[in-house]
């Protein structure tokens, strides 16, 4: 039998929840469950990595802190996903960088879709302007026209992985200097259909039975319970 990964509904929720919800992922995986999940944003959300100075927030947006690291984030016209998994094999393996395996997947998926892409080697890092994550070309990220579409960050907690990253859909009004898959060949992506994409190139390449479920009762609970106490809370948001 092959290993079971969950894939959870596509959710649009607020900066708060979103980032609770990954959270509640880390802590499933530390007990030993794999998820993959999509999602959108509820409104136009700046993210800061978790040792971002709070300055670097752009004003008039809501704004959360992640608890990944990395630089700021403007989720917009977006899909975003999330991956966590338990410590060791098979969901991990010594020496293997996943961030540079789920953008193959992910390449994968958006070439199926038409969209031309160009990889950024894994060795190799480029800085082409300040604050804002894709001005800021890192190990395996994935490039179409020279422009940054596809990023990620991870967080590890007892051996166990959450990853998360953004897809860029179209050009958001709160970051112009940022064009999306739209913006730059013109194909106008729905999130539902690159997340089905994604969640089949997922599979094939692992191996893994991707099974649709739901959040289990306990991780609403604790979701809901992180984003109120901790996301929506000053005292986390402003802890830089």
């Amino acid at each position: 039998m092959p290993p079971i990964v969950r894939c959870l509904p596509l959710l649009n929720e607020s900066g708060p929840v979103q980032m609770a919800a990954d959270e509640v992922l880390l802590e499933s995986a530390i007990a030993g469950v794999a998820t993959l999940r999509f999602y959108t944003w509820r409104e136009p959300t700046q993210s800061l990595g978790y040792f971002q100075p709070t300055a670097e927030r752009r004003a008039g947006l809501p704004w959360v802190r992640r608890t990944s690291g990395g630089a700021a984030l403007v989720h917009h016209h977006e899909l975003t996903y999330a991956l966590a998994l338990p410590p060791g094999s098979p969901w991990q393996k010594r020496g293997e960088s996943w961030i540079c395996r789920m953008h193959t997947i992910i390449g994968q998926a958006l070439q199926r879709l038409g969209v031309p892409l160009h990889p950024v080697r894994c060795e190799t890092e480029v800085k082409v302007g300040p604050v804002l994550c894709f001005l800021h070309h890192t190990p395996g990220d994935l490039l179409l026209a020279g422009r940054k579409i596809v990023g990620s960050a991870q967080r590890k907690s007892r051996g166990a992985l959450m990853q998360h990253g953004g897809i860029l859909l179209a050009q958001s009004p709160f970051t112009p200097e940022l064009p999306g898959i739209r913006d730059l060949v013109g194909l106008e992506l729905t999130p539902n259909e690159l997340a089905q994409a994604i969640a089949e190139d997922f599979q094939a390449d692992t191996g893994w039975e991707l099974r649709a479920e739901s959040w289990t009762e306990l991780e609403l609970r604790r979701r809901t319970e992180l984003a109120e106490s901790k996301y929506s809370r000053p005292e986390w948001n402003e802890k830089r």
